[in-house]
């Protein structure tokens, strides 16, 4: 089985080419002033950043500087000598930009979705927010602004805990969904409610887009509660069939990715109300073990009666996930068995492990080689 790190250490393919950042106004001045600023700068065909969204009106991504970057040599200076000279060489290292890490493909993404609906909406405050999410003492924060800006990444919001737990944050922030490579801190999010998944690195990953957004999601235990995976694990395959029968018109409860998947068929539909459907740079995946005929009726009629519309829904009766994710090539894929994350992993798809329902039970230890 494929090797993954809980730290994203393994190194992506190709370099990122340093990009300039146009610079943004110190926030000292007012009024004409700044008009004049961008008049100028529109003068000059240069571009200023956009301004962040209010957390309210926003689909909120908490994106932890472990997964979003490579830190694992920095995490062996903490481990190894303290945390004051691992301070000291944050410090010393600060002009030398982080590579990027597993969540950095998705978070291109995301910020790809937020042009495209700035051309159609230029008011609208209805985008992608990410909030960039670290243990990190505030001293960190130098390096970390400094490779946000290597990589023209449009980050505005930080939030450093200085070793503290960023679960209240979290909720302060409204958060749509949180990324981690901590699995401790992911349960404890998901046990407040948060769309939470813990984030790992093969060691190959797959091309992905760069026009469009993809997003593939396991079923039961993710999108849906752990109802019909109880039976399965308690009375076998014969009898989960025969109680999917027996329900397919009872509405399955939801998971805790119900609401993230809400939050993409929001901004989905800003794009269909322009006429976009059919060039919208979101789409969405069903990628679960269910059988079509036999429990998939169950699936998608709880999507519908939720107001869910899914991209495209890939019933594979126990088949392997991960040839399929191969040819989907998402930017992430959720699922809560670590059996089909590292499947998905072997072929090159960036996996997250959602800990939550009966499957936690089961799944065997094979994770605990994940940690270098």
């Amino acid at each position: 089985m494929v090797k993954m790190s809980l730290d994203p250490v393994q190194v992506m393919s190709g370099q990122v080419k340093e990009l300039k950042v146009a610079p943004s106004s110190n926030g000292d001045s007012r009024g004409s002033w700044e008009e004049k600023e961008e008049f100028n700068q529109d003068c000059l065909g240069l571009t200023t950043k956009p301004k962040s969204p209010k957390p309210e009106n926003a689909v909120t991504i908490a994106v932890s500087s472990r997964v979003l970057f490579r830190t694992e040599r920095e995490q062996k200076v903490f481990e190894q000598k303290g945390v004051e000279e691992y301070l000291r060489y944050q410090i010393e290292h600060e002009n030398e930009p982080f590579s990027p890490g597993p969540a950095f493909p998705f978070v291109k993404a995301l910020e790809t979705v937020n042009a495209r609906l700035r051309e159609l909406y230029p008011q609208s405050e209805e985008l992608f927010d990410i909030v960039l999410v670290t243990y990190n003492h505030a001293h960190v924060g130098i390096r970390l602004i400094n490779t946000i800006n290597h990589h023209n990444l449009f980050i505005e919001r930080f939030c450093m805990t200085g070793g503290s737990s960023p679960i209240g944050y979290l909720k302060a922030w409204h958060t749509n969904l949180y990324l981690s490579a901590d699995a401790d801190k992911v349960r404890e999010a998901l046990a407040e409610g948060i769309a939470a998944a813990t984030m790992f690195m093969p060691e190959k990953m797959t091309e992905v887009s760069e026009s469009q957004l993809r997003v593939a999601f396991d079923g039961d235990a993710v999108l849906f509660s752990d109802e019909s995976e109880r039976i399965f694990k308690a009375h076998g395959l014969d009898k989960f069939f025969e109680h999917e029968r027996e329900h397919e018109d009872t509405l399955l409860d939801h998971g805790p990715l119900k609401g993230f998947l809400e939050a993409l068929g929001k901004l989905q539909k800003k794009f269909y109300a322009k006429g976009q459907r059919l060039d919208c740079p979101i789409r969405t995946y069903l990628v679960t073990a269910r059988s079509a005929a036999s429990s998939g009726i169950r699936a998608l009629k709880t999507l519908r009666a939720w107001g869910l519309e899914i991209d495209e829904a890939l019933f594979l009766a126990g088949a392997p996930k991960g040839p399929m994710l191969e040819k989907i090539r998402p930017h992430i894929y959720f699922d809560d068995q670590m059996f089909h994350v590292e499947g998905a992993a072997e072929m090159g798809t960036i996996a997250a492990h959602v800990p939550y329902g009966i499957a936690q039970n089961h799944n065997p230890k094979k994770n605990t080689s994940l940690s270098k």
